[in-house]
Parts: C-alpha cells; sequence; structure tokens
C-alpha cells in the first residue's frame, strides 16, 4: 500500500501522540533534581562547569565512587529549541553505578545558534569532559541530542582527532539523522535549517569515522518517521563500514525510551557500556 506524509508537524510531534503525553518533559524534573542533589551531598557532581564563553555552554560532570573506567556524555533532545541538561541528571545513575563518569552538556538553542553551531558547541563540550577525565568515550544522545552525537562520528566531526579516537561506542535513541524532513516542519522557523545545512548537518548522509560502532535504539511505540530515522542511519553506515545495531524497544514510546539509562542492568545501558 503507498503512503505518503501530508502532515510533516504531526509526523515529528510526540506529546500530544502519546497518551498523558503532557507530563513530559515535566516528570524529568524532580528526578533529576533529587540525583543531583545527591550526588553533590557525597561529592559525586561537579555542575556548571564551563566549556565556552555563551551563557548556556555548561556541563554537569557526575562521577563514580572509585576512579571512572571511562566518559559517558549524554546529550539532551528537544529540537536544538528547547531544554536543557537539568532534566535528565538521573538518567547518568545507570553507567556511574558501573563505574562511568557522566557528562551532561547544555548548548545554546537555534534561532540564536544554527544547527551546525549547536554541532561545534558539543565537539567543544566534548572535548572539555575529555580533558578532565581520561579513557574510552561513549556517547549517548536523544532525539536532537542522537542527531549530535552521531555528528561527532561523522568523517566530518568538529572533535580533534586525539579524541575521536578514544570514542568507542555511540548510541542513539530516538535519533534525527536526516535533517531534510525538518524543513517542511512548523518548527523550522526556529531552527532555521535550510537543504545546504540538511546535508552538511545530518549523519545519514555524512560517511561514519573509521570503526564506528552505533546502536540506533527507539521505542516500537514512536512515531513512524522516528522508527524510520532510527533504521536509516543504521542501514547506511552499516553499508559503509561501521558496525551498526538497530533496536526497537516494545511497550516504550519517545519519552519513556530515556528510563533505561537509569538502569545500570537495562539493555539500553548495556549497550551503551559495552
Amino acid at each position: 500500500m503507498r503512503h505518503k506524509i501530508t502532515d510533516w508537524d504531526d509526523a515529528y510531534a510526540n506529546g500530544i501522540n502519546i497518551p498523558q503525553g503532557d507530563r513530559w518533559p515535566g516528570a524529568w524534573a524532580e528526578p533529576a533534581k533529587a540525583y543531583r542533589e545527591r550526588m553533590v551531598e557525597t561529592g559525586q557532581a561537579k555542575l556548571g562547569l564551563s566549556y565556552g564563553d555563551k551563557p548556556r555552554n555548561r556541563f554537569d560532570l557526575f562521577v563514580p565512587a572509585g576512579d571512572p573506567l571511562g566518559l559517558v556524555v549524554f546529550v539532551h533532545g528537544g529540537f536544538w529549541i528547547r531544554l536543557d541538561n537539568s532534566y535528565f541528571s538521573h538518567l547518568a545513575h545507570g553507567a556511574v553505578e558501573t563505574g562511568y563518569a557522566v557528562a551532561m552538556p547544555t548548548y545554546t538553542h537555534a534561532p540564536e545558534n544554527r544547527i551546525s553551531e549547536i554541532t561545534q558547541e558539543i565537539g567543544k563540550a566534548i572535548e572539555a569532559a575529555a580533558e578532565i577525565v581520561s579513557g574510552p568515550i561513549r556517547l549517548a544522545g536523544h532525539s536532537a541530542g542522537g542527531h549530535l552525537v552521531t555528528r561527532m562520528a561523522s568523517a566530518s566531526s568538529p572533535l580533534p582527532e586525539e579524541i575521536r579516537k578514544r570514542i568507542v561506542n555511540v548510541v542513539s535513541i530516538s535519533g534525527v539523522h536526516d535533517l531534510r524532513p525538518i524543513i517542511n516542519t512548523q518548527m523550522n522557523e526556529m531552527q532555521r535549517i535550510d537543504i545546504e545545512e540538511a546535508y552538511l548537518e545530518s549523519p545519514a548522509l555524512l560517511e561514519p569515522l573509521f570503526r564506528t560502532r552505533v546502536t540506533c535504539w527507539v521505542g516500537a511505540s514512536e512515531r513512524s518517521e522516528f522508527l524510520r530515522q532510527n533504521a536509516l542511519l543504521a542501514n547506511i553506515w552499516k553499508g559503509l563500514d561501521a558496525e551498526t545495531d538497530c533496536v526497537e524497544e516494545p511497550d516504550r514510546h519517545h519519552f519513556n525510551i530515556l528510563d533505561g539509562l537509569a538502569d545500570p542492568h537495562h539493555p539500553l545501558t548495556e549497550a551503551l557500556l559495552s
């Protein structure tokens, strides 16, 4: 049966298509705050570290009780126009409990920044965190954050060579890997993506770094566009010599798909730390 998308705004609308979807992002705020407070009390959190000159060029760092086994960087979503890292702090728990340090940056939103400028900011954030924590680097990102972490593993990554070599794994959660459809949405009045930028900033249209490992992870109950975007990158990069996996987690939607990161024994956390 032929199918054509006629309403691109609905195709990428999450909250209104999820039962009680208006609970998010507020549902993340309290557990995130409680986690930060607990980690500050135990001396395992450094909040508001700087990686640049702009007000939102900051990241939080959560560390395990002993020496870190390596660094995890989690990049939040919000379609590049909303949210910040404070909503997601509790998602560091799974990796921290397993012995990893977790950096959670935020970034300057569109329209103040173009998508390409946000890419550069995330590169600087990873560099700053990598100066503090040694060892292998694992990247995870949600939605727009999934786009940003896979950009770090693209051939035109803004990361310097020494940081690229330390990246051992990337997990894109409900990631947007081809920006061209976003041009058709009303959100693009703020994102200001044009076709040239879409080609330069879409991981699915770029080659992966040598020896890239990426897992594309999505909720099976998500919008069809997120399912398609998820499979797209895994499929294309597999054909370009990357090691890829594509997972559709049952009974998960665009928001509760992240819950697994808070659990050190959840398959999502295990995939990230593998």
